[in-house]
């Protein structure tokens, strides 16, 4: 199995994880601590906005390389077995891919917050 193939793979069971954390997310068995943090990597990870924008050179692709599986991964061991295999089956079953919004909304909310206080100190230095 080449390299690409390999890639594709791991891409294709990390959209499956994403959806499983989603599910998880709307099951009151899970505890809240694992609910609120699923919430935030699920919600980042469909916002169709990235904290990082991917054409900003290496940087632009790091969230979706290493913060997105790192979130990923400390989310589904917060998560009961049980549920979460539960939840994979069911994210297997279904093509749709939630998005979004409010993570979205959140993500343009900090880059306004970003550029407002970017001017607020060019415009003390002047």
């Amino acid at each position: 199995m080449s390299f690409v193939e390999r890639l594709e793979r791991w891409a294709r069971r990390l959209k499956v994880e994403v959806h499983a954390l989603y599910l998880a997310y709307k099951d009151p068995r899970v505890p809240w601590y694992a609910r609120a943090f699923a919430a935030v990597v699920v919600g980042y990870a469909f916002s169709p906005i990235d904290l990082i924008p991917d054409p900003i050179p290496v940087l632009g692709y790091l969230d979706d390389l290493v913060l997105v599986p790192l979130g990923v991964a400390l989310a589904i061991r917060l998560i009961p077995p049980q549920v979460l295999a539960e939840c994979r089956e069911r994210a297997r079953a279904t093509a749709e891919k939630p998005v979004s919004k409010v993570a979205a909304v959140v993500i343009v909310a900090v880059w306004v917050v970003l550029a407002a206080l970017a001017l607020w100190l060019v415009a003390r230095v002047i």
